[in-house]
């Protein structure tokens, strides 16, 4: 069994090492452990008593207290969770395309776009048939 000074120095040289990751305060260190956790995912066997699973745990929660405390996100995750599906796939859109309201010829001028993304119209289906063509998704996704 190991001795308690080497379970405290071990934990020690770990804890400086990893702290960027678990004192997430910058997106290119969310961006790190997001992509460290999905490498441990890969790697980990599922089951109960993988030894991963206390990283996974800990660079999870590290995550979580980041994403809770970053106002776009908190913003970004407040908007998915209360709008449509139809609305939340087009912010999801505009957010990874970089778009602007004056960018979707599909639905019209940006007047129209600003209502619909504000819950007053909704998305017809041939505005869904084209953008479902226009960024290669299924329409279903829209639902």
């Amino acid at each position: 069994m190991a001795s308690n000074a080497k379970v405290i120095s071990s934990y020690q040289r770990f804890a400086e090492t990893a702290q960027p990751l678990l004192n997430i305060t910058d997106v290119a260190d969310y961006e790190a452990a997001l992509a460290l956790v999905e490498q441990l995912l890969d790697a980990a066997d599922d089951t109960a008593h993988e030894p991963l699973n206390g990283l996974i745990g800990l660079l999870s929660n590290a995550i979580k207290s980041y994403e809770n405390s970053d106002k776009s996100l908190v913003k970004f995750e407040t908007e998915a969770t209360t709008s449509s599906a139809d609305v939340t796939l087009l912010r999801l859109l505009m957010d990874q395309y970089k778009l602007s309201l004056k960018d979707f010829p599909e639905i019209g001028d940006k007047t129209l776009l600003s209502r619909i993304l504000r819950g007053e119209r909704n998305l017809t289906k041939e505005h869904i048939k084209k953008l479902a063509a226009r960024f290669s998704i299924s329409p279903a996704l829209f639902f």
